[in-house]
């Protein structure tokens, strides 16, 4: 299996770096509550204006701060803390909270920018720079979206792509461990009253534009909250078939028809995530388990499918570099 090397953490940081402050091309998740609000992208977000759309910068920024983490010699460190330093600083925050406070924006990149944005925050605090203590405002503002959101989600989210729940939750409960224990319970109990009893998981999927598989993401998100043993016995019952290579589905990798088409491009990611699901899944299970070695395999041929094509075109460079990070790291 591909190792992420030096070498490789220059590449992803090189290549992000070239467009987590560019401006164009860039979609936006705005409702217009007057004329005033026909504004730049830089104007409503200060921080988060690049990478084609709010939540890729976010998890932009998350990236190459983790390539520092992993890599302190990083050549491209110095760039990525200029950057910081004049980025992650309170008065844009400050601009970022006034975005959210705005009429029409509750679902604001829910739930997958607030997820990312806790996670930034999670990795900015293992640096020794003001910038979480800067961020923290933000993250706090999106854990108490969580908060007033979990309980009134009355069926989890169990699509592939941005609104998917659990991969949400996975994020947001590893900021939330050591900051929110509340936040911990609620997402546990939601978990667990939306997947708990869930049984021969049928893994339909995966669907045309997604990058998220629903069945992975559900058992990786179980991984965290279920003790060892007890994760198991339900992930045996989910997906009872996988030592016999069933289903199938979740051992081919994706084929990806246009790399120039956005949406099409998402099944990139979709390799790269359940590289990521298989290899954390396989971790939880240890080496005894029947099903070690097919999710091990099953990561190798998903990361060797996709991580070729992480640069090439704009519609997947401005955020596979993440998703290749989760896969290898």
């Amino acid at each position: 299996m591909t190792l992420l090397t030096q070498d490789i953490a220059g590449r992803f940081a090189t290549l992000t770096l070239s467009h987590l402050g560019k401006r164009y091309p860039f979609k936006m998740d705005l409702v217009l509550n007057g004329p005033e609000d026909a504004r730049e992208p830089a104007d409503h977000h200060p921080i988060f204006h690049g990478s084609f759309d709010w939540h890729s910068c976010v998890h932009g920024w998350w990236q190459v701060m983790r390539l520092m983490s992993l890599f302190p010699d990083l050549p491209e460190a110095t760039a990525i803390r200029a950057r910081a330093d004049a980025m992650l600083v309170p008065d844009k925050v400050a601009g970022e909270r006034a975005y959210l406070a705005r009429p029409m924006s509750a679902g604001f990149e829910r739930p997958y920018g607030w997820a990312w944005l806790l996670a930034l925050h999670q990795e900015l605090a293992q640096h020794d720079a003001p910038w979480a203590t800067a961020l923290e405002p933000l993250a706090v503002d999106f854990a108490a979206r969580f908060h007033a959101f979990l309980p009134k989600l009355t069926y989890p989210l169990r699509v592939g792509s941005h609104f998917n729940i659990a991969f949400a939750l996975v994020l947001a409960l590893g900021w939330a461990r050591e900051r929110d224990p509340a936040l911990v319970a609620l997402i546990r109990d939601r978990a667990l009253h939306w997947f708990g009893k869930d049984r021969a998981c049928q893994a339909w999927e995966p669907g045309g534009d997604e990058f998220l598989s629903p069945s992975l993401c559900e058992a990786l998100l179980m991984s965290r909250l279920l003790e060892p043993a007890d994760f198991a016995q339900w992930f045996h019952a989910f997906l009872p078939n996988l030592a016999l290579g069933e289903p199938v589905t979740l051992f081919t990798p994706a084929t990806v028809s246009d790399r120039s088409d956005g949406k099409i491009a998402h099944l990139d990611g979709l390799n790269l995530s359940r590289a990521w699901c298989w290899r954390a899944i396989a971790a939880a299970l240890g080496e005894g388990d029947p099903v070690f070695a097919c999710a091990q395999d099953a990561a190798r041929v998903h990361i060797d499918a996709s991580l070729p094509h992480v640069a090439g075109d704009y519609m997947g460079e401005h955020w596979l570099a993440t998703f290749a990070l989760l896969a290898l790291e």
